[in-house]
């Protein structure tokens, strides 16, 4: 079957690519490409061609898979297509409709003009795989839509709507019909005789720039960007199109692609992209399980989550019910709604008029008899069982008996929730992380009874919504709370031992977390960590720590009193010699001669057991893939993008070393640190957790 059909009428040819699901650049696609572009340069019947996509779709970019393979360098290349449509004597015009992304705008922009669909976006977001656009992306951007654009959007590889895009420069035209405009336009181009535009070379909004723009833009974002390749050639290859002579500017662009596809974070990114795919799979589903209609909702508690997921529905267009137990404290909750839009307006994250319209979805009830027509209901409180369960009951009582009930439990027992309900099978675990309405991750929990249909629907509407969601088994914690235990008690023990708490949160922090674990304790409240770790049942071997409960004692409960591990000046943290004190008189009332610890020894002690745990969570089922784990972390607990995950990262350093670092652990932290039967039997044999996975796919 052909990938690119052409027909031709009044003069003008529509080359039309086919390529499911989102017509891909593939090898064989940009072969049929040339073919037909070389065929029609010689036919004089045709005067101009249009460029277009089958099913209302243009092109999202490059075939991922062919960058392990190295299909992406055989000729022809994206870039030898760019080269035949600029030295075309015939005006070639792309018709964007849907998306034009990656080496889709990159081929759209070596086009002698473009028109794009009122509903259609561009961009480059090759920044998100770990890649740079390497088919003149950065040179031709500027040249269009000037370096500021390019480097904003390049570096952040954000989606640009059409009207938007039209703005900068990026496409001519915003239309209803992108292809009946386009091939009006090729056609007028050709019958007046109109000079072509050749993008790469145009100089007028490249020269004349400022060396200070891009050492600014460098400094502006060195936080985003921390420990990241790609944003930095970015900006090189931004700067080159603006001070280097064309052929070597794009040569540079050229080189620094190569780099960055070759490294390890081009591997980890990619990992991440078919991870997300992956999730969206129900192991053990029954074909044919289609999502119910989630049309409204509502939210039990009007709290800090409560509040923060009903600004989820809201922002995606699903009106919300928000209760509470009475009109004090909705008009707390509902006050928190405002206070968060008024916040998100004075960034720039979403116009006056957007917030205005999704708060206008929130109505605040203290009726549960008013859920009585939602189809779903999200409990938010505080983390009670017996509340719950009594929460459960009482909406068995009202919603119809087809709706979905949903707890936002981080770590409570979703069958004994459920056991309350009179409809079990309806009912599933939604944990969100907070801020709920910011953060990406949601782990949808399955309980013993939970459906088929109502997983379904969580999985389908987390897509909708703008969530990653993964699939996790019933257990204390779930996946990520499960695993983050290990590695907060960890940080603990290594101040016991001689770190600091500077040491330890520097040593993560240059790893590529945002925070490390002790700043994170302090931001989340240690009052609150203490509260969770008390209601943890631990083994009579179990090493543990009093550094917490002291903390709590003195008042140290973190930024929100100002001292905790540190003390601060708003958000700032010291050190605390305070602290210092105290955590060396625990190492002398329990015998532990403090040591110099190197920074090596640190991460290991940190990172191995979240592994170790992560190979038990896998072996129990309670996560269905390793790569599932890797977006928990990823998107809920700060772990580097760009460094995979703790299993991929596990992978490329080699399982033999973390069942030395849990050999090394064992003895005298407890049973429960000892490597894990899964994770020796893969060192053993001398593979990795994506072996796992690959049985999977």
């Amino acid at each position: 079957m052909a990938e690119v059909t052409c027909r031709v009428a009044d003069g003008v040819a529509v080359l039309e690519i086919r390529h499911p699901p989102v017509n891909a650049l593939s090898h064989g696609v940009r072969r049929e490409l040339q073919d037909h572009l070389a065929r029609l340069a010689g036919d004089l019947q045709v005067g101009g061609i249009v460029l277009a996509g089958s099913d209302g779709r243009f092109i999202a970019g490059a075939d991922i898979r062919e960058f392990d393979s190295g299909a992406y360098l055989e000729a022809p290349t994206i870039r030898d297509l760019q080269a035949q449509l600029e030295a075309s004597s015939k005006p070639v015009v792309a018709a964007i409709e849907g998306a034009a992304l990656g080496g889709g705008l990159e081929l759209a922009m070596a086009c002698h003009a473009r028109i794009a669909a009122r509903t259609a976006r561009v961009g480059l977001p090759e920044v998100r795989l770990g890649l740079i656009p390497g088919s003149g992306g950065t040179q031709r951007f500027p040249r269009l839509a000037g370096p500021e654009a390019a480097l904003e959007y390049i570096t952040s590889g954000d989606h640009i709507p059409a009207n938007k895009a039209c703005e900068l420069g990026l496409v001519d035209e915003t239309a209803e019909d992108a292809v009946a405009v386009a091939r009006t336009l090729a056609q007028r181009i050709w019958r007046e005789g109109r000079s072509l535009c050749v993008v790469s070379a145009l100089t007028d909004r490249i020269t004349g720039v400022s060396p200070e723009l891009f050492a600014g833009f460098r400094r502006r974002i060195e936080r985003r960007a921390r420990g990241q390749l790609a944003p930095r050639k970015i900006i090189d290859c931004v700067e080159a199109a603006c001070t280097l002579p064309c052929e070597e500017a794009f040569r540079f662009e050229r080189a620094s692609f190569h780099e960055c596809s070759q490294s390890p974070q081009r591997r980890a990114l990619t990992h991440l992209f078919f991870a997300e795919r992956a999730a969206r799979r129900i192991p053990g589903s029954p074909k044919g399980i289609e999502p119910l209609p989630v049309r409204n909702l509502g939210v039990v508690g009007a709290g800090t989550m409560g509040s923060g997921i009903a600004m989820v529905f809201a922002g995606s267009g699903i009106p919300v019910k928000l209760l509470e137990v009475s009109h004090q404290a909705l008009d707390r909750g509902l006050g928190l709604v405002r206070n968060n839009y008024a916040a998100s307006v004075e960034r720039g994250s979403v116009t006056r008029e957007a917030a205005a319209e999704a708060q206008s979805r929130i109505e605040g009830i203290t009726d549960y008899a008013l859920l009585a027509d939602r189809d779903l209901v999200i409990e938010a409180v505080f983390e009670d069982l017996e509340l719950k369960k009594q929460i459960f009951r009482r909406l068995s009582d009202v919603v119809s008996p087809g709706a979905i009930l949903a707890t936002n439990t981080s770590a409570l027992d979703i069958n004994a929730i459920a056991g309350a309900a009179t409809h079990p099978e309806r009912v599933i675990g939604l944990h969100f992380f907070s801020p709920a309405q910011v953060m990406k991750l949601l782990e949808v929990v399955r309980g013993d009874q939970s459906s088929a249909q109502a997983l379904a629907t969580a999985m389908a509407l987390a897509r909708r919504i703008g969530k990653v969601a993964v699939l996790s088994g019933n257990c204390d914690g779930f996946i990520g709370n499960r695993m983050w235990q290990f590695y907060t008690a960890e940080a603990e023990f290594l101040l016991e031992e001689g770190a600091t708490p500077e040491q330890v949160d520097g040593v993560v922090e240059a790893f590529g977390f945002a925070m490390g674990p002790l700043a994170v304790r302090d931001l989340a409240g240690n009052d609150v960590g203490l509260s969770i770790r008390k209601r943890r049942q631990l083994p009579p071997d179990e090493r543990t720590s009093p550094l917490l409960a002291r903390l709590v004692e003195r008042g140290r409960l973190g930024q929100k009193t100002g001292k905790g591990y540190y003390r601060y000046q708003g958000r700032v943290r010291y050190p605390d010699p305070e602290v210092t004190a105290l955590i060396q008189e625990i190492s002398r009332e329990r015998g532990i001669e403090r040591r110099h610890i190197a920074d090596e020894e640190i991460l290991a002690r940190l990172l191995h057991p979240l592994v170790n745990e992560g190979a038990r969570i896998l072996a129990e089922k309670i996560a269905s893939r390793a790569s599932d784990i890797d977006l928990v972390y990823v998107n809920g607990y700060g772990f580097p993008a760009y460094r995979g995950g703790p299993m991929f990262w596990a992978d490329t350093i080699g399982l033999d070393k973390v069942v030395a670092t849990m050999q090394s652990l064992a003895p005298t932290h407890g049973s429960r640190w000892a490597p894990a039967p899964l994770l020796l039997e893969l060192a053993r044999r001398g593979q990795g957790f994506a072996s796992l996975d690959a049985d999977k796919a």
